[in-house]
């Protein structure tokens, strides 16, 4: 079938790839709808592997996918043809120690789309488990469904941080997970989120998302000061790290309140400063996320509620015969794009 394939760092085609996947009693068949750009699987274009994982074959990419079931198992009941489905894109071994603590999502067995040697969903149809496999409702496009893989990573850090109602919070890196991260930490209770990031664009798109952001341009305003000032010295409960970028995760204890709790999201690009004395002082608790776990179906209600509107950060579109283009736009990381997706005919 034809499919967007990284052949190899900064070289893509979309060509026809063999690729076997039998339907196994559990697993559900889906048309491929639309799939959004991650950061990640540009990451992979652009530099060939992302730590560990190098791709060293043709590999297809894209996790972040909607569609429709076209075929069902022998043994799914809880699916059937023509549902329209979003699906969480890695899978675990079931039996492994991590998986029966139910932290599955860091079981060191996961094959997790477009991770290599595991070919991603850009492509007509995928064969996935009926157990990651989550309907949509009838008000929930394709477009909003393929969101839910991004919004899953906000999700499982406000619940990592354990949000209480009326709690502030810092996000830091106005980025798709960013800003996922400040939507979901509102939806989780927070009465306010600073939002902080060097791009006005991206700072800009976050303050249209509620009254209850305030953005922070750091090149021209200590966040620091600002937020101690707009807390009467006292600082957030709730510090996201979701840059990634080595000064602002060394950063983190420096607004956050005596007792409050530190969430790192982004995966930092080089080891940082981490201030320990800091961090003691105020007896700060500290997460760290890796992807999410036992949270799709609570996207997928939040964003059928209203909850979250995750359709303003869906900011251009392509067509699946212009995935190579869209791959090279989405790797200048042009200004005002927040979420790029691809739709399959």
């Amino acid at each position: 079938m034809k499919s967007l394939v990284l052949e190899e760092k900064l070289k893509l085609s979309l060509r026809d790839f063999p690729i076997d996947e039998p339907l196994g009693p559990r697993d559900v068949r889906i048309g491929i709808h639309t799939v959004g750009i991650c950061g990640s699987d540009v990451h992979y274009y652009t530099h060939g592997g992302i730590g560990q994982f190098i791709v060293k074959a043709p590999m297809i990419l894209g996790h972040e996918a909607s569609g429709t079931v076209t075929e069902v198992g022998a043994d799914v009941t809880n699916l059937k043809v023509g549902d329209r489905v979003c699906m969480e894109p890695g899978i675990p071994d079931p039996n492994s120690r991590a998986s029966r603590l139910g932290m599955y999502n860091i079981d060191p067995a996961v094959r997790f789309w477009a991770t290599p040697p595991v070919h991603g969903c850009l492509r007509p149809s995928v064969v996935h488990p009926a157990d990651y496999t989550f309907k949509l409702p009838d008000n929930v496009s394709f477009a909003e469904a393929a969101m839910v893989e991004p919004l899953a990573v906000g999700v499982h850090a406000a619940t990592k941080a354990k949000v209480k109602p009326g709690d502030v919070a810092l996000v830091q890196g106005a980025g798709p997970i960013g800003l996922v991260t400040a939507l979901s930490a509102l939806a989780a209770g927070c009465a306010h989120v600073f939002l902080t990031d060097v791009d006005d664009t991206k700072l800009e798109i976050g303050a249209a998302l509620s009254r209850a952001i305030t953005t922070i341009n750091i090149t021209r305003q200590d966040a620091t000061a600002e937020i101690l000032k707009a807390t009467e010295g006292w600082g957030v409960e709730c510090v996201f790290e979701c840059s990634g970028h080595p000064r602002a995760a060394g950063q983190v204890f420096d607004a956050l309140c005596p007792g409050g709790v530190v969430v790192f999201v982004g995966i930092p690009v080089e080891p940082f400063h981490y201030d320990l004395g800091k961090a003691m002082v105020r007896e700060a608790r500290v997460e760290q996320i890796f992807r999410y776990a036992h949270v799709f179906p609570r996207c997928v209600g939040l964003i059928a509620s209203g909850a979250i509107d995750v359709k303003p950060l869906i900011t251009r579109t392509f067509a699946f015969q212009d995935s190579v283009h869209a791959f090279e736009v989405a790797a200048t990381a042009p200004k005002g794009q927040v979420k790029m997706q691809i739709e399959l005919p």
